[in-house]
């Protein structure tokens, strides 16, 4: 079992739509609360907040996003007046939306929900009684509903609880470290700059809306508690970006509000005014960036383009079933469930079908990944077709039929030197190459405009490198 898939425990997210339909209709005095909030600041908000829109929006889905919810509420609860009476039951609402994210869907938000709740008790004396409690209790109680019996039927064995898995597995006996290590600053000094992308933001925005002081108590409300998680966060040894994707909505509301107070002040001086021109330029620029990288993005998932070759454009052998295997490249990299074909007999409960069964199927996969079992000759002999990054680890007579290249980085090209071939030509022709040929010209011709007449011989070279081989058993 492949613990990584087992922390998607993907049937009770569905069941959290419930949840969310819940959620919305609280949330709905909110958005007009905190765009009274920030009245004047509408078109630098929107246009700082696709920056990050871009780079995140699609991940933000995948999680549902009960965190940004949560944020919304906590935003609420910032800009009403202290004397409100339910002002409290907005902070209960974040916390108890931040506490089922973190049981169903990511364990480190635990550590976030940890931050608020003691920041809020610190600054805004919430009660433990009526807050803090509910809240936590609340959370955890709907969350471990949702998960734990939905995902225990389909993965047949109860009970179980995946984020808890996940998280003992990973940071209790500290197997995060085999997906690699990172020093302490990788969030601040790589990751939050990247997902962030407009350096206006960190070097420009949130600055003035902290020393601002007409802005930096809100500021600082969002600012300590989200920084404080990510510094907490950076003592584990492994990291990703995708682990601290939930302090990016706080951050760029901090950051709209240092843009819109210099956007105010336009008109009043010269500074202001050239200020405000570099914000839109900046904002224009991350745009084509974002779009740049959109593109070049789509270059990185060889396993996905591997399958999609695989079932779509080969030829194969007359026959009505056929093994395949992946390695762990393939599955990284874009081969999941969605892609897999089920031609022949099946059932809904796929997990619970019999061997028979499974055999009367057209395709079949294997992603095995005993290092012991790899290193025996008859586990290979069961196969049909191979995905994998290395074919000398393949034991056997196999013939590699088809190589998909991937993205392999961006070399600066200097005056003089010349840019090369995206990929290397094949015989075999697929939607792939098409793809990668198009972006390919996209670039050379965007080399030909910028190179010489603006970036005065300088450019980027997007490197492809071949990743995922499909190999053919030889002997069946």
């Amino acid at each position: 079992m492949r613990l990584r898939s087992l922390r998607l425990g993907g049937a009770c997210r569905r069941l959290l739509v419930l949840v969310l339909g819940f959620g919305m209709r609280c949330f709905k005095p909110a958005s007009s609360m905190l765009s009274t909030m920030l009245r004047g600041r509408c078109l630098i908000c929107s246009l700082s907040f696709s920056v990050s829109c871009i780079r995140c929006f699609v991940h933000l889905l995948a999680y549902i996003d009960l965190g940004n919810l949560a944020l919304r509420s906590l935003l609420l609860a910032y800009t009403v007046p202290w004397s409100t009476s339910n002002i409290s039951g907005y902070y209960r609402l974040s916390l108890y939306l931040l506490t089922i994210a973190g049981v169903v869907f990511r364990s480190e938000l635990a550590i976030l929900v940890g931050t608020i709740t003691i920041y809020l008790f610190i600054t805004r004396r919430i009660s433990i009684t009526s807050v803090i409690i509910p809240a936590g209790l609340g959370g955890l109680v709907i969350g471990l509903l949702c998960t734990v019996p939905l995902d225990s039927f389909f993965w047949q064995s109860f009970p179980l609880w995946p984020e808890w898995t996940g998280f003992y597995y990973n940071t209790i006996q500290g197997h995060s470290a085999d997906w690699g290590v990172s020093p302490w600053h990788y969030y601040f000094a790589n990751a939050l700059p990247r997902l962030l992308l407009n350096p206006a933001t960190y070097f420009l925005c949130i600055p003035v809306a902290v020393m601002n002081t007409s802005t930096s108590r809100r500021s600082l409300d969002l600012l300590v508690p989200l920084l404080s998680f990510v510094g907490l966060y950076s003592f584990l040894p492994h990291k990703e970006w995708r682990f601290i994707l939930y302090v990016i909505p706080g951050l760029t509301a901090v950051a709209a509000d240092g843009a819109a107070w210099i956007w105010n002040r336009r008109t009043k001086s010269v500074v202001y005014a050239t200020l405000s021109l570099a914000l839109l330029g900046s904002v224009l620029v991350s745009f084509i960036a974002s779009t740049a990288i959109l593109g070049i993005s789509s270059l990185n998932y060889p396993g996905g383009e591997a399958l999609h070759t695989l079932h779509k454009e080969m030829e194969h052998p007359a026959k009505n079933h056929f093994n395949v295997y992946f390695d762990n490249l393939a599955c990284q990299t874009g081969v999941t469930r969605f892609l897999e074909s089920h031609r022949g007999p099946q059932t809904v409960l796929d997990v619970l079908e019999a061997q028979d069964t499974l055999n009367s199927r057209t395709w079949t996969y294997d992603k095995t990944e005993d290092p012991n079992v790899l290193l025996d000759p008859m586990f290979w002999t069961k196969f049909d077709f191979v995905l994998a990054e290395s074919p000398e680890k393949v034991i056997g007579s196999w013939e590699v039929v088809h190589t998909v290249y991937g993205f392999g980085g961006v070399r600066l090209l200097k005056p003089g030197e010349e840019s090369g071939s995206l990929v290397d030509k094949s015989d075999r022709a697929t939607s792939q190459d098409k793809w990668v040929s198009k972006v390919a010209a996209t670039w050379h011709g965007l080399e030909g405009l910028l190179r010489n007449s603006l970036l005065r011989g300088y450019w980027a070279e997007i490197r492809m490198e071949p990743k995922i081989h499909i190999l053919q058993n030889q002997i069946k």
